[in-house]
């Protein structure tokens, strides 16, 4: 179920264990520091030196190549401290990610990215950049290649496994929890009794909300922000006449397996308040669901998506 994910798959290719953040050094905050790690910054890290606009793509780094950074050694620097409230665990905080090859001082990928504040399954040096910072900071992480992407590296952006990877984030902002609303006009025309859901779009344009329609009502638990679940989904794009892009559902698939901190915005709105064995049918517009800039790494950002759940278990 990788593409639900609210971030670049570059950035989810693997778990990594559950850390916390930086310090806050207000009184009030107490209850964030006892979730927050102490994020050393060190040689590596203070080396970089990042300038271009804040919360835009392609930031240039400027550091000596090869910069040299020892395995299991994460290393972070606030460059620029913003004004922000800190970003708890638990937050999705909206970021701009930018890797840098150590190795050759070349930018690796410069995208937004939707990461959420304590995930174990995003890669440490993503995660520590985001954790008890004030939103508006720039944030330089380093650590080696290895250390996040294993023994193979990632050889389509010509990252090695011993090289040093540098992390620039902007911290832009933390997203406010929506609901989705009832969708009760130019519903598609939706048939489950096949193996897989049948949709057929009106012909209107993508509605500009999340909406979200019961197509089946479960009697099970009520799901909750924060839960784990096992689904079938399908998922289709209004630009492209509601083609598939991907989907659980048929004789071959096999339902997953997902937390609603791990998707994005649209789809955790469209189950939680639905019951177990619930199917739903859900639509978002771009900024709530893939992103408003389409990219190569990130081809269905810019596209309003609907997606038909199936809600098989909570998980616990």
């Amino acid at each position: 179920m990788r593409n639900l994910k609210a971030l670049p798959v570059v950035l989810l290719l693997a778990a990594a264990p559950l850390a916390a953040c930086g310090s806050n050094d207000d009184d009030k905050d107490d209850a964030k520091k006892a979730d927050c790690a102490d994020y050393q910054s060190g040689s590596s890290s203070d080396a970089v030196k990042v300038s271009g606009e804040f919360g835009q793509r392609g930031p240039k780094a400027t550091f000596k190549a090869p910069l040299t950074v020892k395995a299991d050694d994460l290393q972070r620097t606030v460059v620029d401290e913003g004004k922000g409230d800190d970003t708890a665990k638990g937050e999705q905080v909206e970021a701009v990610i930018t890797v840098f090859n150590g190795r050759t001082g070349k930018q690796a990928l410069s995208e937004p990215a939707t990461l959420t504040v304590g995930d174990d399954k995003t890669f440490e040096a993503f995660r520590a950049s985001i954790e008890c910072v004030p939103t508006g900071s720039r944030v330089v992480t380093t650590v080696v290649a290895s250390d996040v992407y294993g023994d193979q590296g990632y050889p389509e952006l010509d990252i090695k496994a011993d090289d040093a990877l540098v992390v620039v984030t902007d911290v832009v902002d933390v997203r406010e929890e929506i609901k989705a609303k009832e969708w009760k006009k130019d519903v598609p025309k939706v048939s489950l009794t096949g193996e897989e859901p049948k949709v057929t779009l009106p012909k209107t344009d993508p509605p500009k909300d999340v909406l979200v329609k019961v197509l089946k009502e479960g009697d099970g638990k009520t799901v909750k922000a924060g839960d784990s679940l096992t689904v079938n989904y399908q998922g289709r794009t209004w630009e492209d006449g509601g083609k598939i892009f991907q989907q659980t559902f048929g004789k071959d698939g096999q339902p997953a397996q997902m937390s609603t901190t791990e998707v994005v915005q649209g789809f955790a709105a469209g189950v939680i308040g639905q019951k177990v064995g619930s199917t739903v049918i859900v639509t978002m517009p771009p900024e709530y669901g893939f992103g408003s800039e389409p990219s190569e790494q990130n081809p269905l950002a810019g596209k309003s998506v609907l997606f038909v759940v199936e809600i098989v278990s909570i998980n616990s």
